[in-house]
C-alpha cells in the first residue's frame, strides 16, 4: 500500500489496470457529506449529472456510483473505462453537512481499494485546517491516454455550495429544506434501494411543478381473497415500496399510513423506512384474505381516520387542512358497497383528501347491470367514480393495470400525477387547502 502525501501522483493503470475500483472514504468528529465532480477540460461541471451524492447516486454512463465500502463511512465505485472522453476530471470532495468547519474533524483519509486490497491511502487531519467548510481530497485526472491520481487536500470556505460554483455548476436559489435533505442522506444510508424510486417520483412531480408539495400519503389495499397472487408473488410490496418512495417526497417523515380492506377494515402500523422490508408479507399474516369487498367502509376509516370531526358522514361545510391528503386505492374487483362508496366519494369532495384509484388484472364483473350495460371497462363501477355527479370538485382519477409492475417507475408515478394537480388547484380555490 502506498501513503500518499499532499500533492503525490499515482499512475492508476499501473496499480489497477482495468480501471475499475472502490474509493473509501472516512471523516471522524464532524457530520459531513461526500461527493465526486466530473469535470470537462476546462474544469467545468459542464453536465449537472456528473455530480455524484447522496441525492444523486450514480453517473449516467455508471463510471461512477455511490457504493458502501467496509469498514469506512461511504464511498465510491470507478469503472473508468465508462466514463465519455467529455470527462477529463473527477474531483473528489467533502463538506461540513451542518455548518461546521473542517478544523473540529479529528482525522479522516480517502483510500483507493480493489476487493479487500489496498493500494493507496491519503490522510488528512483537522489541525491542518481552519474556517474551511469543504475540501477537495484528491482528483483522478486523464494523461497521455492514462488516469493518474493526485492527493489534493485543498479547502473552500464556502462549503459544498462553494465547490458547485467553482466547478461551473449551479446552486438553486431556493435551496431544499433541511428536513428533506436529511430524509434523502436517510434514503441513501438505510434503505438505497428506494434512492432510484425516490429519485424517479423526484422528477414527475418537478414535471408536474409539485417538486415542494407536501401532503400526507395513504395506501388502501385491497385484502379480498382474489388479490393471493398478487400478495404471493411480492408484487404487492414492490407497488408499496413504490409508494412509500413517493411519500418520501411528499412529507419528510418517511412513512405512509395503511389500510386494508376486504369485508372489513384494518389499520395497521404505518410503512416507513425502518420496516418496509417484507412489511406487506407480515400484515396480511395478521391480516388474513377476506371475502368479500367493501369499498365504502374502507373509505369511511380513512375519512374517520383523517377528519374526525366529520366521522366519516357528510360535511357540514367545509373541512380545511394544511396538508392535504392523497389516498391510493388499489383493488383488483369491484364493490358489494356501491352505494355507501358513492356517498363517500361525494362526502369527502368538501375535504382536502384525493383518491386516486387503481384496478389491477381484468377486474370481478360488477353486479350493477346499469354499470355493465354502458362500460366496456374491466372496472365499470371504479370508472364511473371518475365522473362522478353530485360533488363539490372532481376529487378522484382512476386507471387500470394488468399488473402491478406493468408501467416503469417513471411511467407510474407520471400516471399518478394526471389529476392530482390539478384538483389541488380547485382544492385552493374552494379553500380547502
Amino acid at each position: 500500500m502506498t501513503l500518499l502525501a499532499k500533492g503525490q501522483r499515482l499512475n492508476i493503470r499501473e496499480v489497477i489496470p482495468a480501471g475499475s475500483f472502490q474509493v473509501g472514504l472516512l471523516a471522524e468528529g464532524l457530520p459531513v457529506d461526500f461527493a465526486c465532480f466530473g469535470l470537462d477540460s476546462a474544469g467545468k461541471l459542464s453536465d449537472d449529472r456528473y455530480m455524484t451524492f447522496f441525492n444523486q447516486t450514480r453517473t449516467p454512463c455508471g463510471g461512477v456510483e455511490v457504493c458502501n465500502v467496509q469498514g469506512d463511512a461511504t464511498g465510491f465505485a470507478f469503472q473508468l473505462e465508462k466514463l465519455p472522453r467529455s470527462i477529463e476530471r473527477v474531483v473528489v470532495a467533502v463538506s461540513a453537512s451542518e455548518g461546521g468547519t473542517m478544523s473540529l474533524l479529528r482525522s479522516g483519509y480517502l483510500r483507493i481499494t480493489e476487493g479487500e486490497r489496498e493500494h493507496a491511502r491519503f490522510s488528512f487531519l483537522g489541525a491542518d485546517f481552519s474556517a474551511e467548510r469543504a475540501l477537495m481530497l484528491g482528483e483522478f485526472y486523464r494523461k497521455e491516454g492514462d488516469w493518474r491520481f493526485m492527493a489534493v487536500g485543498q479547502g473552500f470556505d464556502g462549503g459544498l455550495d462553494a465547490l458547485v460554483t467553482h466547478f461551473g455548476g449551479s446552486v438553486a436559489d431556493d435551496p431544499l429544506p433541511a428536513a428533506k435533505v436529511s430524509l434523502e442522506k436517510k434514503i441513501a444510508s438505510v434503505a438505497p434501494q428506494l434512492v432510484n424510486l425516490h429519485k424517479a417520483a423526484g422528477v414527475s412531480l418537478q414535471k408536474a411543478g409539485l417538486e415542494r408539495h407536501r401532503a400526507r400519503v395513504c395506501l388502501c389495499l385491497d385484502i379480498s381473497g382474489s388479490m393471493s397472487a398478487l400478495y404471493k408473488k411480492g408484487l404487492v410490496q414492490s407497488f408499496a415500496e413504490r409508494i412509500l418512495a413517493l411519500a418520501c417526497q411528499f412529507d419528510d417523515d418517511g412513512a405512509i399510513d395503511v389500510f386494508l380492506f376486504g369485508e372489513k377494515v384494518h389499520q395497521p402500523a404505518p410503512m416507513e423506512l425502518a420496516n418496509f422490508h417484507g412489511y406487506i408479507q407480515q400484515i396480511i399474516q395478521r391480516h388474513p384474505l377476506e371475502g368479500d369487498t367493501r369499498y365504502g367502509r374502507a373509505m369511511e376509516a380513512i375519512r374517520k381516520f383523517y377528519f374526525p370531526e366529520n366521522a366519516g358522514g357528510e360535511c357540514q361545510g367545509l373541512s380545511k387542512a394544511s396538508q392535504p391528503v392523497y389516498v391510493m386505492f388499489v383493488t383488483d374487483g369491484s364493490t358489494s358497497d356501491q352505494t355507501l362508496t358513492e356517498k363517500q366519494l361525494r362526502w369527502s369532495s368538501k375535504e382536502p383528501i384525493f383518491w386516486q384509484f387503481m384496478g389491477i388484472g381484468k377486474g370481478r364483473k360488477s353486479k350493477s347491470k346499469r354499470l355493465l350495460a354502458f362500460s366496456d371497462s374491466d372496472f365499470p363501477f371504479l370508472e364511473s367514480l371518475d365522473d362522478l355527479p353530485g360533488r363539490l370538485i372532481d376529487n378522484a382519477d382512476y386507471f387500470s393495470l394488468s399488473s402491478p409492475d406493468e408501467h416503469s417507475d417513471a411511467a407510474l408515478y407520471d400516471l399518478l400525477m394526471t389529476e392530482y394537480p390539478g384538483w389541488l388547484k380547485l382544492a385552493a380555490q374552494h379553500g380547502l387547502i
